[in-house]
């Protein structure tokens, strides 16, 4: 299990502005800025929040079960119990990243693009993400910072 874990950890890390923090109830949590992407627990539970209409829909298509504290909420559960189960795990995970990525992008709609098709999104999901896609872009200054 800490295998899956550990392998979990170092893929979503990867992701641009992904920070790794401890979670307050014992495991890893995983922050895109501020916001948390999701957490995953030592006994391989994995749990996401997300906006109610995603997470129905990931529920209904048995993609996620409720989050097994707070099961009326957005947030969802998965349980990772082997080595197939990573890359589900990480499909949730990225899919939570997602809507922070497009918030960020300065070219939102090609992310989107880009990554329905690396996500393997069904239409339905396709649908529920594009509420999220900026409906323009943010703009990137041209002059530089001050430090």
């Amino acid at each position: 299990m800490k295998l899956h874990l550990k392998k979990l950890e170092e893929q979503v890390s990867g992701w641009q502005q992904v920070s790794v923090h401890p979670h307050r109830f014992g495991g890893t949590e995983f922050q895109f800025g501020d916001a948390e992407i999701g957490h995953v627990h030592t006994n391989g539970m994995v749990d996401i929040p997300f906006p109610r209409s995603i997470r129905d829909g990931l529920l209904a298509d048995g993609l996620a079960e409720e989050h097994h504290w707070v099961p009326n909420s957005g947030w969802i559960t998965f349980q990772m119990r082997r080595e197939e189960d990573l890359s589900h795990a990480v499909w949730l995970m990225r899919l939570s990243y997602l809507r922070y990525a497009l918030k960020t992008s300065t070219d939102p709609q090609k992310l989107f693009e880009e990554e329905s098709k690396e996500l393997r999104l069904s239409p339905h999901f396709k649908l529920l993400l594009k509420a999220f896609v900026p409906r323009t872009p943010k703009q990137v200054s041209a002059e530089p910072v001050p430090a």
